[in-house]
């Protein structure tokens, strides 16, 4: 049984403006999904209280409830943000199985979705959405919710136009970055040497007081600060790129 997360309860909060919620897929909604209980995806809503304008990151399983739950808290939708085109993330088509996505959130509210201008032609992929549908960025680029700014980091290596989002001391990780361990490399658009440039110079600016909150729950805790990742995650133990790639480059 997967532990219980409290969404919104963090380290790091330094604006009482910001509305956060990170949201279990199998556990906080699509309860009754047994592939969403199985790869525990987590779903994040990131806004601006004072003005009740939200975005959904990785909309995957049931987005209606995602949807719903941003409603019940005043907030309305206004974009997505998404880390990466696997259907886990962003629905589509796998292991078999049809997960709901973008694709089914937009029937209920249109809105644009912003993904990392290499990861474009992958979402639209493996999604039914219109190249018009896509809002193209690059490193560095800011997305605005009311007057809550968040920062999109490209981080390629799990895919190749994986993105983090910085917020309000909080990485927003996707599948870039777990508490234990890293994303995989060995699927489509993975790139082991890509992925060690990400984690060690790319996110280099993201402060060890930072939160990171992960695109899974692939540890006890489903959050911690960086500078406890950096200490006790393996994939930071490596001092060189050679090094890097005899652990992990397989």
């Amino acid at each position: 049984m997967a532990p219980e997360v409290r969404a919104g309860t963090v380290l790091g909060v330094s604006d009482d403006r910001v509305y956060f919620r990170q949201l279990l897929a199998g556990v906080d909604f699509a309860e009754s999904d047994v592939l969403a209980q199985q790869m525990v995806n987590f779903s994040y809503l990131i806004g601006d209280r004072s003005t009740g304008e939200c975005l959904v990151v990785d909309p995957a399983y049931s987005v209606a409830e995602l949807n719903s739950i941003a409603a019940s808290d005043g907030m309305t939708l206004t974009g997505v943000l998404v880390t990466h085109y696997h259907p886990d993330h962003c629905g589509g088509d796998m292991m078999g199985m049809s997960i709901e996505g973008v694709n089914e959130l937009l029937e209920e509210v249109q809105v644009p979705v912003h993904v990392q201008a290499d990861e474009a032609e992958y979402v639209l992929k493996v999604t039914d959405l219109d190249a018009s549908d896509l809002v193209q960025h690059s490193s560095g680029d800011v997305v605005r919710v009311g007057e809550v700014d968040v920062e999109l980091l490209h981080t390629p290596g799990h895919t190749p136009g994986s993105q983090c989002f910085f917020v309000d001391g909080r990485l927003i990780a996707g599948d870039t970055l777990f508490l234990q361990g890293c994303g995989r490399t060995d699927l489509p658009g993975g790139d082991p040497e890509a992925l060690y440039e990400s984690l060690t110079q790319r996110l280099a600016k993201v402060p060890d007081s930072a939160v990171l909150f992960p695109g899974h729950l692939y540890s006890p805790k489903p959050s911690d600060s960086m500078g406890e990742v950096r200490t006790s995650n393996m994939v930071f133990k490596p001092r060189s790129a050679e090094e890097w790639m005899r652990v992990f480059g397989s």
